[in-house]
């Protein structure tokens, strides 16, 4: 069901049954049926700003419509109950009542068709399900998609089921693509093919989500909060971002962090064999890498540059910045 038809409907009874109920107001005289219409009339105006504050309609599912219907219908009851406390005409509480009754039916309803979520905060043990969230998906960071080890992820089924992307990430992505800056230009045409790609697997369901929340100006909070809302958890390659959520528990797979649980193990004693390519911090060493970008010392080894050394693993050193492997070539003295 359509907003667009909701308020056509509600313009269309609400315009017939007023010409009926002003004129059957008998006590009212010319000038206050011409007033009533007219406040009728910035009732709606009123009532079309208010939606329009609310923000866009995201789930229009005829379930969320009822569901505003009938919360319109009780709370319209519940007012005009207490209207009738005032002695009003019988002609003069009508049209109150039909009034009421409509301008709340019509606030429910636009209210349900926004979002299902919001009627948790009215109701705290009724919350009605999604039919976009779940434990299998995830909502995807620009960051992520522009980095692309995603895509061997879905590729390889290490992620499965459903990859949301917010229409803010959408855009975020297109300004990135258009930005005069050539970096920035390319990361941005590469997130956008990476993202062409992810749709075509097999694995993942890729989808668009509409909502865009508004009321939140920074691209990190509103993932953070709609991940809260899907109850999704979130891929990226930001660190803050990281950080951030899981200070207000939502769940992260940060692809940084898997590929560092995923380097392999090197131990003291282990043999290796590596390339160096460039002078170290010490005069006698030398920096190799391996595939998974590690850093190697090599001890004794500035005059091995750009060969080929094999050599054995004296220590590895946990920092900040990384894992760091020094290896002892089989040609150089053990130190004493």
């Amino acid at each position: 069901m359509d907003l667009r038809w909701v308020r056509v409907g509600f313009v269309v009874i609400s315009a017939l049954l007023g010409s009926q109920l002003i004129g059957q107001a008998q006590s009212w005289g010319f000038g206050l049926r011409l007033l009533a219409g007219a406040l009728s009339g910035v009732l709606l105006v009123l009532c079309e700003a208010l939606i329009h504050r609310i923000g866009r309609v995201s789930v229009r599912g005829f379930s969320a419509a009822v569901f505003g219907l009938l919360f319109g219908l009780l709370m319209a009851k519940l007012v005009s109950d207490a209207i009738t406390l005032i002695p009003f005409d019988p002609g003069t509480l009508g049209v109150i009542r039909v009034g009421l009754t409509w301008g709340f039916c019509y606030l429910g309803m636009a209210m349900a068709l926004r979002g299902r979520d919001e009627f948790n905060v009215i109701i705290p043990y009724v919350r009605l399900s999604r039919h976009d969230r779940g434990e299998d998906a995830s909502l995807v960071d620009t960051s992520a998609i522009i980095d692309g080890r995603l895509l061997d992820l879905c590729k390889n089924k290490f992620v499965q089921g459903r990859l949301i992307i917010p229409r803010f990430v959408l855009k975020e992505l297109q300004a990135v693509a258009d930005s005069t800056d050539g970096v920035k230009r390319a990361r941005g045409r590469r997130g956008l093919e990476v993202l062409n790609q992810l749709r075509q697997q097999s694995a993942v369901d890729v989808r668009i989500h509409e909502e865009d929340l508004p009321a939140i100006q920074e691209i990190d909070a509103k993932l953070v909060k709609l991940a809260q809302i899907l109850s999704t958890r979130i891929i990226t390659n930001d660190y803050n971002l990281h950080k951030v959520a899981e200070i207000q528990n939502v769940s992260v797979l940060n692809v940084n962090e898997l590929a560092q649980a995923l380097r392999p193990v090197v131990l003291p004693g282990e043999m290796l064999e590596v390339k160096p390519i460039k002078e170290g911090k010490e005069p006698h060493q030398s920096v190799a890498y391996l595939d998974d970008g590690t850093m190697v010392v090599v001890e004794q080894g500035r005059a091995l540059i750009g060969q080929s050394v094999r050599g054995v693993v004296t220590s590895v050193l946990q920092t900040a910045a990384g894992r760091m492997v020094f290896v002892r070539p089989d040609s150089a003295p053990a130190k004493r």
